[in-house]
């Protein structure tokens, strides 16, 4: 067996302990999510237990991510995008793009309920931000103003304005947003319709 392959090998337990330690969950419930025991996790994660695909595989699944990924295989030739969600201020958030610098595309899910008895914190930085509500009612803080986005609507602003998002009712809410360096706005062509209003 070549030193690549060894070195390969004892680069999968580490990856292993921080992939699951980022998305915060214990032994127990990966144990539970694979079916694998938590001492077979155990020795894996600190390079006692050697990585075999019957154990890459459900594991590959629980993080939803390929195989590839979990042992280091190179991807750059590979043009997908395997998105890692994260949670933050009990937001999920989907990366949609993975090149640093430039526009960055992400989808947001806030749970139901999730700004029960909470007030809004409006935060400003560098930027300019475009949203686009999938689903839901969106609240949005912004700078005086207050308002609610619906499904389809779309905003964009200068992020030097304070702003805040949140759910609008107690509803969940999914919304798209491409957030661009200070000056980049996102330029759209939209197709043109006629106005149902007018007389024909």
């Amino acid at each position: 067996m070549s030193d690549d392959f060894e070195a390969v090998l004892a680069a999968v337990g580490p990856r292993l302990r921080e992939m699951r330690r980022r998305r915060g969950a214990t032994l127990t419930a990966l144990s539970e999510t694979t079916g694998i025991p938590i001492s077979v996790l155990s020795r894996l994660e600190s390079g006692q237990r050697k990585p075999g695909l019957e154990l890459l595989l459900p594991l590959a699944r629980a993080y939803q991510i390929p195989v590839e990924e979990l042992i280091g295989a190179p991807t750059e030739l590979d043009p997908r995008v395997y998105p890692q969600p994260f949670t933050r201020n009990g937001m999920t958030v989907v990366p949609l793009s993975r090149t640093p610098g430039g526009l960055q595309a992400f989808k947001h899910i806030l749970p139901a309920g999730l700004t029960d008895g909470r007030e809004p914190d409006p935060r400003s930085h560098e930027g300019y931000h475009w949203l686009y509500v999938l689903r839901g009612r969106l609240r949005v803080v912004l700078g005086d103003n207050d308002f609610i986005l619906t499904e389809g609507e779309v905003a964009e602003f200068d992020t030097h304005l304070p702003h805040w998002f949140g759910n609008a009712d107690e509803h969940s809410v999914e919304f798209l947003s491409i957030l661009g360096p200070q000056g980049e706005r996102v330029h759209i062509k939209a197709s043109y319709r006629p106005d149902e209003t007018r007389p024909h």
